[in-house]
């Protein structure tokens, strides 16, 4: 946009310099017939005429250095538009990637932790074996979160690589949601272990706790992580459709599982 108003201006300059350079030789042809007419003051219109001259060369250099600028500029504006249209393929690549509810996972990730996990959340209770038999007042000391886990989607060539029985009827768009909800069960898990204890409740302190355990094992330490019971949608759910999803994402080196305990983690991968 700024381009375009800088070749405005310059060409509304131009049109300037083309104006002004008419109206001299207009004066000039005023300034012969005069001369004609009156012998006498030929010399004083010379004169003039020596002057008018000047002007215009020196408008005539103004146009020359206006164009060498312009021609100078046009380079410039070809590497622009090649880099403004590689862009927009980039922009409309992505769009087709990026799942249409990407914006609620915003909203889901803004909530508080108690929100997040209510007390009357599906919680396994095999998982009980690894609560801290300490009381549950002993916090370990908060650290600074973590970045939030990434979102690596799925391209249309990954999908279609797989073999149609491993594919069945998922879409992309149904894939890469499901790495949305993965990624927002994920950060979740991270703010409620890195949570300060007075925005817990006793019920919501004994799964940090849990967590907590979980994310200190050498397989999980350091990694985005949720456990199987946080599955509960939008997209990704506990069904056949969910699980093909979670058999796909495996595959292709989206996502890692181990068990701890009794407890089923699944671990965000970066891809290969």
């Amino acid at each position: 946009m700024e381009r375009e108003m800088d070749v405005k201006q310059a060409g509304s300059s131009l049109d300037s310099l083309i104006s002004s350079f008419n109206s001299r030789i207009a004066e000039l042809q005023e300034l012969v017939i005069g001369r004609n007419m009156y012998p006498a003051s030929s010399i004083a219109d010379l004169s003039a005429v020596d002057a008018a001259l000047k002007a215009m060369e020196l408008q005539v250099q103004a146009i020359k250095d206006r164009l060498r600028e312009e021609t100078r500029a046009i380079p410039k504006a070809k590497k622009l538009i090649d880099a403004s249209l590689r862009q927009q393929k980039i922009l409309q690549s992505m769009s087709l990637h990026v799942p249409s509810h990407l914006a609620e996972r915003a909203t889901i990730l803004n909530a508080e932790p108690n929100s997040l996990f209510p007390e009357t959340s599906n919680k396994d209770p095999n998982c009980g074996s690894l609560k801290q038999e300490v009381e549950p007042a002993v916090l370990p000391k908060e650290k600074k979160s973590r970045a939030s886990p990434p979102l690596w989607y799925v391209t249309a060539d990954e999908l279609d690589s797989l073999s149609s029985y491993m594919r069945g009827r998922l879409t992309l768009d149904k894939v890469n949601a499901a790495i949305g909800d993965m990624a927002t069960y994920a950060e979740a898990n991270a703010q409620l272990i890195s949570a300060p204890r007075k925005k817990l409740t006793e019920n919501i302190l004994e799964k940090a706790l849990e967590l907590r355990d979980i994310a200190t094992t050498e397989a999980v330490k350091g990694k985005h992580f949720f456990l199987e019971t946080d599955i509960k949608g939008p997209t990704l759910k506990l069904d056949n459709t969910g699980k093909a999803i979670l058999t796909v994402l495996r595959h292709l080196g989206r996502i890692s599982e181990t068990r701890i305990g009794h407890c089923r983690v699944i671990i965000l991968v970066k891809p290969q």
